[in-house]
This record gives structure tokens, sequence and C-alpha cells, in this order.
């Protein structure tokens, strides 16, 4: 593509050569002729030093670099990562499967199976399950019966759909991921054992939420379990029974929230993150990678730790942290001095008396 074209499909400034043909994206270290490289953080400017790139998305206020080559184009754009996220867009070439039913694939008779569809081999669509228009189903995959997928949706291969689930248009999830699981819900009896609750109720995935591989999502007794649009799931995430997730949520690896959990909109939770059952964490709250949360959360707050606090404070309790072994010192020295005053105290009183 000719870097002047992608240039206008990106909206972003052109500085340089608009004749250069650009071939991939690639990582700035690893660039050479005919790649295209971005650079969204200050601290990988001094690398455009010794890029081969012949061209490089940048901040549209970023002045151009002295040591950068002279023949190396600039993009300029107001967010040089969604630059960069839509050029990758672009660029890649993943080999749509065929169109149709594999014969390999058992499909109930009374499922419903929508136009354009790709569905692969050893895929089992269960009785009364519908799948919309243009999905793509790869092998292995299991939908349960009367689960319903929407339009535009793509399950990797050994995806497991339980039985009933709802998941909206444009849904993707990755491989091994598992909608619609049993809820971790017992009944501890008299005599220390535990009675099954059956985990019967709803489970809803609604529009655009990306889900990742291994991750899984359970249904509840009673009431649902719900992510809502917008909602992006790392792998390997386990959301309980009867937990609600906003919108545009971002949950990273290893991620833990508990049973009835509340997780408002636009919250970001670095990677094993664990929720306690029946919290509440507040709009565009953030959790630091590892944060315990053992109660419900304000709106904005910033948590790091464990159990987490602000981050702020986290901060500096972890250099006082740090400092603990010298500090415990420090104290039983000034316990030590303050000891044997207390001992000297009393016979300088006595020989006052005598005098």
């Amino acid at each position: 593509m000719k870097l002047r074209a992608l240039a206008e499909r990106l909206q972003c400034r052109l500085e340089g050569d608009g004749d250069l043909d650009i071939v991939r994206m690639s990582a700035i270290d690893h660039a050479g002729p005919g790649d295209l490289t971005f650079v969204a953080n200050p601290r990988y400017i001094a690398q455009l030093r010794s890029t081969g790139a012949s061209a490089v998305i940048v901040a549209a206020t970023l002045r151009r670099p002295p040591h950068l080559r002279a023949d190396c184009a600039l993009l300029r754009a107001a967010d040089p990562y969604t630059a960069f996220a839509q050029a990758v867009r672009l660029f890649a070439q993943e080999a749509a499967p065929r169109k149709g039913i594999d014969r390999l694939t058992a499909v109930a008779k009374d499922a419903s199976i929508g136009a354009d569809v790709a569905i692969g081999p050893f895929v089992a669509i269960d009785s009364g399950a519908s799948i919309g228009a243009r999905t793509i189903v790869y092998p292995n995959v299991v939908i349960g019966r009367g689960a319903r997928i929407g339009d535009d949706c793509v399950l990797h291969s050994q995806v497991a759909i339980r039985e009933g689930v709802v998941i909206g248009h444009r849904v993707t999830i990755q491989n091994g991921a598992v909608v619609g699981s049993d809820g971790f819900g017992f009944a501890t009896q008299p005599d220390g054992s535990h009675l099954k609750i059956p985990q019967q109720a709803d489970v809803v995935i609604e529009d655009d939420v990306e889900i990742g591989a291994n991750t899984t999502i359970d249904r509840p007794a009673v009431g649902e379990t719900r992510i809502r649009a917008g909602t992006k799931i790392d792998n390997l995430v386990q959301i309980g029974h009867g937990v609600s997730v906003g919108r545009r949520v971002l949950l990273a690896s290893q991620v833990g929230i508990a049973g009835s959990a509340v997780i408002d909109d636009d919250v970001v939770m670095g990677g094993q993150v664990g929720v306690g059952g029946h919290l509440r964490v507040g709009r565009r709250a953030v959790a630091a990678g590892k944060t315990v949360i053992t109660k419900s959360v304000a709106p904005g707050t910033f948590l790091t730790g464990y159990p987490g606090i602000p981050n702020r404070e986290w901060r500096k309790a972890s250099v006082i942290f740090r400092r603990l072994p010298e500090l415990k010192k420090r104290v039983e020295e000034l316990e030590r001095l303050v000891t044997q005053l207390a001992t000297k105290r009393p016979r300088r009183r006595a020989a006052s008396r005598r005098r």
C-alpha cells in the first residue's frame, strides 16, 4: 500500500515521500524497508535512532527527532496508539474459513442457522440453539440447548457455550473459553457435607465483547450473570455467578471476580486482581496488578496492594516497607536506651536523698 493512501485511511498528516510502498506493520527494533512502525510512549523515541522502518506513526505534536533518518517518513496522529491499532487491522491477513456447514458437524433439526455462516468440523449445535448471520464457528465448539448467538460473532476452537446462554452481536470468544458453566454454589450441611445448589439461571453477553482463552463465566442459581457491551476480557479470567460487569470494562489475565459482585462501567483491572463477593467497584475505578479488593470501591479510585488501598498511599507505604529491617533495628536500639535510662533514674534519686 502506498504511504499516501495509508495516511488518508488512518487520517494522519504525512511528512515525507507518499509514494513509499508499505507492506506490513513491525516493531520499532525489528523494522526494515517497507515497514511501518509507531511510537506512542516517549521512552521509545530514542530507538528511532536505529530503526530501519520506512515510516513511523508519531504524535501530532512531537518534534521531528534530530537523529531520525532523513528518508524516514512520519505519519502524525492525534492518538498514535489508535492509529497503530487501525494500521494493524489494515495489514492483518486472516484466512476466513469457507462459508457453510461442514459435513462433520452435528446440527439439531430445530436449530436456527443464519445466512453466510462458516461452521467448521466437529461442532455440536444442540436443540433450539440459534446462530446469527455471518458468524464463524471453528472446529470442536459446543453450543448448548437453547443458546442464542448473534450476528458477526467468532467462536474459536474448543469454546463451550452452555445451555440457554445469550450472546449478542460481534462477540469474539477465544479458544477454550466456557460461557455458562455452573457457579460455585453449595449449602453446607450439619454433617459437614456440601449440598449443590442447581445453577440454572441466565448468562447474557452483550454486543462487542471479547472473551479471552480459557476464561470462564459462570451462571447463577437465580438472577443472571451479565457482561455489558464493549467489555474486553483477557485470558484465564474467572467471573463468578451473578456478577454484573459494566460497559467498556477491561479485565487483564487471571482476574477473579467472586459471586454477585458489581463492576461498573469503564473499570480497569490489572493482572491477578481479586474482587470479593457482593462488592461494588465504582465507575472508572482502576486496580493495579495483584490488588485484592475486600470492600466496595468508590468511583474513580486507583487501588493497589493487599488489601487494596489508594495507590498514592500504597506508594508511600511501599517505601516504608523496604526500610522495615532498618527501622526495626533503630526501634530496638531506642528501646535499649530507654531501658538504660529507666534503670539509672532510681539510683540518682536514692543518692540525692542520702545527701
